[in-house]
Formats: C-alpha cells, structure tokens, sequence
C-alpha cells in the first residue's frame, strides 16, 4: 500500500476544541462548586453542558496534575461521598487570575469566531 492509498485519518475538531479548553472548564468548575475530585469534576461538566462536554480520564489526571504544579488548583487527600480515598481539587488565587485570564481568552476568540462565521 503507497501513502497515497493510506486512509487519511480525519480530525475530530470536538476533541481538539476540548482539550484546548479544559484548563478553563476545569478551573471554571471548581470556582463555581468548590473542592471536587476528578471523577465529580467531569460529572459536573457532563450535567452543565447537557452531555455535549465529556472529559476523559486521560485528559482530565494529566491536567489537574500540571495545573497543581502550575500553582492554580490545590490537591488534598479525603473520604469521597462513596467512602473513598480521594484527592480533592481546589481552585488556588492563582487558579483564580488564571481562570480570569482564561474567560477573557475564551470570549475573544468567541467573538472572533462570531464575526468570522457572520460575514457576508
């Protein structure tokens, strides 16, 4: 088989705009419900977006682990609401700024996008 013959492997523009928003999904999340854990963090944003928005387990791990890093949220070990050992999330000052920051980027290039799909 050339490269010519090769099945071209078509982009999944849903999942691109997702991981391209999950910083602020997920500092959003903890700002508007407080200490979660991961798995109550993608519960929320499933039942916020009416099921449109799904964070996988392998996106959401990796990313709370670099936004610890990174100062904005805060992890701590406690008993989950099924009696679980579970590491809670908390949205940090800094995840604040962050999360600010994130808004502001997200309504620009909303409207950016807006004025492009709006012109004649």
């Amino acid at each position: 088989m050339s490269i010519q013959d090769k099945p071209r492997r078509v982009r999944d523009n849903r999942r691109d705009q997702l991981q391209g928003t999950l910083d602020l999904l997920v500092l959003r999340t903890l700002a508007a419900g407080g200490p979660m854990h991961g798995y109550a963090i993608t519960e929320r944003v499933e039942a916020v977006s009416r099921d449109v928005l799904r964070i996988e387990a392998g996106s959401l791990y990796p990313a709370l682990h670099r936004m610890t890093e990174a100062g904005w949220v805060k992890a701590e070990w406690s008993t989950s609401e099924r009696n679980r050992r579970a590491r809670y999330y908390t949205l940090t000052t800094a995840g604040r700024k962050r999360l600010a920051e994130e808004e502001d980027h997200w309504t620009q290039l909303a409207a950016a996008v807006g004025r492009v799909l709006k012109q004649a």
